[in-house]
């Protein structure tokens, strides 16, 4: 019988979201009887319980900061311990949004233009609004570097950026990007080969935290997704070289912008949620790939030194 240690929770804002995957993911597995699961939250006890339990594999299913940013797949490797999804450095390069842009950048993938911000820079309102205006242009989006989930996204016009700004303060620097309209085309990879796609139309400004886990907020999923033959393999084809430069593995989500004829990759997630509302499944299923399936090759993928 082999053992899974499933990590759920966390510290970051999108603990309520792992804690549905795990639920899900769980009641799943939890069917089969050939496996021995255990969910639990990293805490201060954390390396103690794990070699208690002592499993075969750790099924990670944190998202957002300590989770997803190879803070905690470092224990795990030195633990030597199998676990599932990307590895140290490309976890830490997928979740930086600056790194990631330029990363994209260098292998000619269209990215929206960005700038990082220090609120130390403590610019004055004009001279930065001008600096804004002059290197990126107006609507543009404000968002942490290192948080998913469209945690704190902000979509903002010269009235409203300072008001969005205040509510960042938080976060020492952020970025800020282009505003891309158009269609919402999203694309998985599963084990190094194109999953599929899918459309989002939010009701919503756009696909925020509201839109992705709220079932009343009604966003649109379009499956199969409508674009010709041509769009459909560069979208995909583009995911697959953005998961493969970062080196990921096991199972990723990568977000674009279609607009203009042309598609703008947003970030690529290194672990993408598995909850019922949930995109990854959703594409899965759709190719004929249950959520056990899926679960299951994502568990095939575990592995220490990625």
């Amino acid at each position: 019988m082999k053992k899974i240690l499933i990590l759920a929770g966390g510290y970051s804002k999108e603990k309520e979201i792992s804690l549905k995957t795990a639920k899900s993911v769980y009641s799943e597995l939890i069917k089969e009887k050939k496996y021995k699961l255990k969910i639990q939250n990293p805490n201060g006890n954390f390396v103690k319980n794990l070699r208690k339990f002592n499993p075969d594999i750790v099924l990670n299913l944190l998202h957002g900061r300590y989770g997803e940013d190879g803070y905690l797949q470092s224990i795990l490797e030195s633990e030597k311990v199998k676990y599932t999804h990307s590895g140290v450095l490309s976890s830490s390069l997928a979740i930086d949004k600056i790194i990631s842009k330029k990363i994209f950048i260098k292998n000619k993938i269209l990215t929206p233009k960005y700038i990082r911000y220090n609120f130390n820079d403590n610019l004055d309102k004009r001279t930065f609004l001008k600096n804004l205006t002059y290197k990126i242009g107006f609507p543009l989006v404000i968002k942490p570097i290192n948080e998913g989930s469209s945690v704190n996204v902000f979509i903002c016009n010269r009235k409203n950026i300072f008001k969005h700004l205040k509510k960042l303060r938080e976060h020492s620097e952020i970025l800020i990007e282009k505003y891309i309209p158009g269609r919402e085309i999203q694309v998985a990879i599963l084990s190094g080969k194109i999953l599929g796609a899918i459309e989002l139309k939010p009701r919503r400004k756009f696909y925020d935290y509201e839109a992705k886990y709220n079932p009343k907020a009604k966003t649109k999923h379009i499956i199969p997704v409508n674009l010709k033959k041509s769009e459909y393999d560069k979208v995909t084809s583009i995911a697959l070289k953005a998961h493969k430069i970062l080196r990921c593995r096991g199972v990723t989500r990568s977000d674009f912008r279609f607009y203009n004829k042309r598609f703008f990759l947003l970030e690529t997630n290194t672990q993408p949620g598995m909850t019922s509302l949930s995109l990854v499944p959703e594409i899965a299923k759709f190719n004929n790939i249950t959520f056990k399936n899926l679960i299951e090759k994502i568990l095939e993928d575990a592995s220490i030194n990625k």
